[in-house]
């Protein structure tokens, strides 16, 4: 009983997630207001890309950046709405809605909750390194694509096409040659000031200058750009959407999509932010719990489903944070700027916003990365692209799926090549009858993988009397390689080869005795434990016979 509350006391907040704020709390506002400025533009824009509304992205910045912040397992992560859920997400509204965006919120997020409870965060780990930089070049591929529309005409064109690279290319072609004119200035604009002024001082937020800047010259010059729109002055009652079977049944396949999304770029957050500085250990199931309890509370307030944002949480840990308030602080900022400065913010030109999503995106590319992975391995390059390209034109989950399969399916054609089968000679002076012996090595794993081939080598022996099997050197073994190694034996026997076996694992024994390899053998005196014993016992079987 004790043992389980303190399990349950592990996931939820204590007052050791503020340990040192004394010595640091000067630097946890300073780095929570750094961290607002920089989310500010990109709440807005991921929750415009999303279809969603830019208000419902400010709402998840708030709401679901404070409760991520306080019930969550890292000390620095900051959580709001991200590029990769906007992919998500878009299709997902297209399909069914903006009130369908609610709904999700609040399934995915149970879902979440339960997964921490269930104790299923440390899952990520299995996930390859290529597998994850591909999934990212291809969320960053998507965000830039998705931007396209936005900046050929006050209408977005190519809605027709659930792939972003055809719905780019529709809008393109279509496009309203002046609107188009505008709308790049202002990317021009925001992108130089995003890459330029943090040269000059690495304090100065490129992206909300960028943003200003462009905002301000649409106000005097006169221009056909469309803007934000109005933006409520402060947070909506919550509330729970309208919910009944049929559309809990409908939204069920994309809730458990966001689900696994949210999973895993929340634990990725969280552990890349754990490598940038001492902030303390984070604990993967509560982070799950929080960003679980995140997602609830935003699709209460109108929201989107939220994980952690790696680009904001690593801004927050460069700025100094090392405690929860600083996470804290950024969302409280946000709650500023629509409390005091939602009309200024409501004339923001869309294409700016554009502008800083597509320089986001083109950041997310690590070209030392990508050149690292693809001159790895073969398997390692692989498995990154296919994961690049199914990411584009199928689906993120489906993507990391199959990047996982190609990994998998590499690593397991490696370890079947590392199992060894090899004929040994037999050690001393030699004696005749020898070359009637044959001493059988096996090394390193036997698996399923590599069962045939195994079963295929040692049964094509001809003009042999005796087979010793040598099994120290055997490392893993699953019930498929020890059914072989029985069928081994009993085929060996069948064709009158007397079968030794030397050496078998303690480890292994059980499995051996369980599958019938130990029973296959013609009598229990066949089974060493050194070869010295195996040797002189063939040599014993060979005199007889001649």
């Amino acid at each position: 009983m004790m043992r389980a509350v303190r399990s349950v006391r592990a996931l939820l907040p204590a007052r050791a997630d503020y340990r040192g704020l004394g010595r640091s709390w000067r630097r946890d506002l300073l780095a929570g207001v750094t961290v607002g400025i920089v989310a500010l533009p990109l709440a807005l824009g991921f929750g415009i890309s999303s279809g969603a509304g830019a208000a419902a992205g400010l709402i998840t910045a708030i709401v679901a950046g404070i409760i991520a912040a306080v019930f969550g397992g890292s000390n620095v992560q900051v959580s709001g709405p991200t590029g990769a859920m906007v992919v998500v997400l878009a299709p997902i509204v297209a399909s069914h809605g903006i009130a369908a965006v609610a709904v999700v919120s609040l399934m995915a997020g149970v879902i979440v909750v339960v997964a921490g409870i269930a104790r299923l965060g440390r899952a990520v780990s299995f996930i390859p390194w290529p597998v994850i930089e591909g999934f990212t070049v291809g969320i960053a591929v998507i965000i830039f694509l998705q931007q396209v529309p936005a900046l050929t005409g006050p209408s977005p064109h190519g809605g027709s096409h659930t792939n972003v690279a055809l719905a780019a290319f529709d809008a393109l072609t279509s496009a309203d040659a002046g609107y188009l004119l505008w709308a790049l200035a202002a990317v021009v604009i925001v992108a130089a000031c995003m890459l330029l002024l943090p040269r000059l001082h690495p304090a100065l937020p490129g992206s909300l200058v960028g943003v200003a800047v462009v905002t301000l010259l649409t106000l005097v010059v006169a221009n056909p750009l469309a803007v934000i729109g109005s933006l409520p002055d402060s947070l909506p009652t919550p509330y729970l959407p309208e919910m009944d079977v049929d559309t809990l049944a409908s939204l069920l396949l994309p809730a458990v999509t966001v689900a696994a999304l949210a999973a895993i770029e929340s634990l990725l957050s969280a552990r890349v932010a754990a490598s940038l500085a001492d902030t303390g250990a984070y604990d993967p199931d509560r982070e799950l719990i929080g960003q679980g309890l995140a997602s609830i509370g935003s699709g209460l307030f109108g929201g989107m489903p939220a994980t952690g944002a790696i680009a904001r949480t690593a801004v927050n840990v460069r700025a100094g944070a090392r405690t929860r308030l600083a996470a804290v602080t950024h969302a409280l900022v946000l709650l500023l700027v629509v409390v005091a400065i939602a009309g200024p913010v409501g004339a923001i030109p869309l294409a700016a916003l554009s502008g800083v999503l597509m320089v986001t995106a083109i950041r997310m590319v690590h070209l030392t990365t990508a050149r690292s992975i693809l001159r790895s391995t073969r398997a390692d390059a692989v498995a990154y692209t296919v994961t690049a390209i199914v990411t584009v034109s199928v689906d993120l989950i489906v993507a990391v799926v199959i990047g996982m399969i190609v990994a998998a399916i590499f690593a397991l054609r490696g370890l079947a090549r590392a199992t060894g089968v090899r004929r040994e000679a037999i050690g001393g002076d030699a004696r005749p009858g020898d070359e009637r012996i044959a001493v059988i090595r096996f090394d390193g794993p036997l698996f399923f993988a590599a069962a045939d081939r195994v079963l295929a080598e040692v049964t094509s022996l001809e003009g042999i009397s005796v087979v010793v099997l040598r099994m120290s050197q055997l490392e893993l073994v699953d019930a498929t390689g020890a059914h072989v190694l029985g069928e081994i034996v009993q085929r060996l026997e069948r064709r009158g080869v007397t079968v030794l076996i030397k050496g078998v694992r303690e480890g292994h024994v059980e499995l051996f005795r369980t599958v019938g390899v130990l029973g296959s053998l013609r009598h229990q005196n066949h089974l060493f434990v050194e070869l010295p014993a195996a040797v002189a016992h063939a040599r014993s079987h060979v005199v007889r016979e001649a």
